[in-house]
């Protein structure tokens, strides 16, 4: 096992660099580890604008160096402090103590050095292992290729080994990251081993605005992510797709990307699991809305019982044609989508082709049990009632659906 050999050769190696380096350079770097392990993570944030000036923007990268960094620098300075007190010592017992004080202290010094070399080996082993498992945490879940680079093989065997073993308890019992760390893993693999679920995903209410986003469109369009999330490509490949790289560098968009899932991750799995959203379902106009052609032309046929069957069947025609794609879309920022919406107008037999549809946005609001949707042409008041959405609009009822 890789956790063993790591134990062994590790330990082994301290031991008698401690055993050669004696108990006072030995000691200091001991509490170097302990310190530095301790401020590491504040000292990080210090050192993380300063990345971003070298042009570090990868959100992994930033969150994993800049406490390395103070990590390594805090070691260093306690490895020059050992080196002072070490060279003051020496010589004194070279010079002034005399050859059998010196014989002794040299002894007690490499003894008592390959003994807290021992200490050394065994907090570098639990920080490596603390490493090791937030990592390996979501490889293990996220990298279940075996065309998967030898280095997240290795680390997906390494946090096997962990587990088994149990050391992953002492890895945790060090562990200051918060739970919502390990519960986003197990949400990103449920997602990227179950490709189909994502279409559930993009119709969770708090997602609805994201998904309009450019770089969400962009991303939805490109065949090239489509193929490696249906043929299951490694997850760095997947990671790799300039579409993906676009969010990922948009520290803004990366941003509001993770606070939206850290603040529903248990609603979320809810939704996954379940198709209802407990935190959202009150508030019945979320979501995604589908144009329901024959609801829309009842209403019509009722609001104009004198027009001839042969007309109306043509104007059947022409709604089952022109609103196909018509969708509604109402997020929980209180903005509100329709896309593919047709002229109302209903044209006469020999009118001229009508313009093309067009995508409007703006908000909505309920008001008196009703809702406002407020467009940059227009203001349409809408009804809910039985699972459907109704506006009226131009002498024409218009008429949703939802879409589960």
């Amino acid at each position: 096992m890789i956790i063993w050999l790591l134990m062994v050769v590790l330990l082994a190696s301290v031991a008698a660099l401690g055993y050669r380096q004696g108990a006072i350079r030995v000691a200091f770097s001991f509490v170097g580890i302990l310190l530095g392990a301790m401020v590491a993570v504040p000292l990080g944030r210090a050192i993380k604008p300063l990345l971003g000036l070298f042009g570090v923007k990868s959100p992994i990268l930033l969150w994993v160096v800049p406490p390395l960094i103070a990590f390594i620098i805090v070691s260093i300075l306690f490895k020059v402090a050992a080196a002072v007190a070490h060279q003051k010592v020496e010589v004194f017992y070279k010079y002034r103590a005399g050859d059998l004080r010196l014989a002794l202290w040299e002894r007690l010094n490499h003894r008592i050095g390959g003994c807290l070399g021992l200490l050394n080996g065994i907090a570098y082993l639990i920080l490596i292992a603390f490493l090791i498992f937030p990592f390996s945490y979501w490889t293990v879940q996220l990298g279940t290729n075996e065309n998967e680079p030898f280095v997240v093989r290795m680390l997906n065997r390494a946090g096997t080994d962990l587990q088994k073993t149990g050391f992953s308890k002492v890895a945790r019992s060090v562990d200051s990251l918060s739970p919502n760390f390990y519960d986003v893993a197990d949400l990103a693999g449920l997602l990227f081993n179950n490709p189909l679920l994502e279409a559930r995903l993009s119709r969770y209410p708090a997602f609805l605005g994201l998904a309009e986003r450019q770089e969400f469109q962009e991303l939805g369009n490109d065949g090239e992510f489509t193929n490696m999330r249906v043929q299951k490509e490694p997850f760095q490949n997947v990671m790799g797709n300039l579409r993906v790289q676009a969010i990922i560098n948009n520290p803004e968009l990366a941003h509001l990307v993770q606070d939206t899932v850290v603040t529903n991750l248990t609603d979320i799995r809810t939704f996954l699991d379940t198709g209802r959203s407990p935190k959202y379902e009150s508030e019945k106009i979320l979501g995604r809305w589908r144009f329901d052609v024959n609801s829309a032309f009842s209403a019509l046929r009722r609001a104009r019982p004198a027009v001839s069957g042969n007309e109306m069947q043509r104007i059947k025609r022409w709604m089952t044609g022109v609103f196909d794609k018509t969708v509604l879309i109402a997020t929980t920022e209180k903005l509100a989508y329709i896309k593919s919406l047709p002229s109302l107008k209903i044209p006469t037999p020999n009118a001229q082709p009508p313009a093309a549809p067009q995508n409007l946005q703006g908000k909505w609001d309920e008001t008196g049990g009703k809702y406002l949707f407020s467009f940059a042409a227009t203001d349409l008041v809408a009804s809910l009632e039985g699972g459907r959405l109704s506006m009226n609009s131009e002498g024409m009822t218009l008429v949703f659906v939802h879409e589960d």
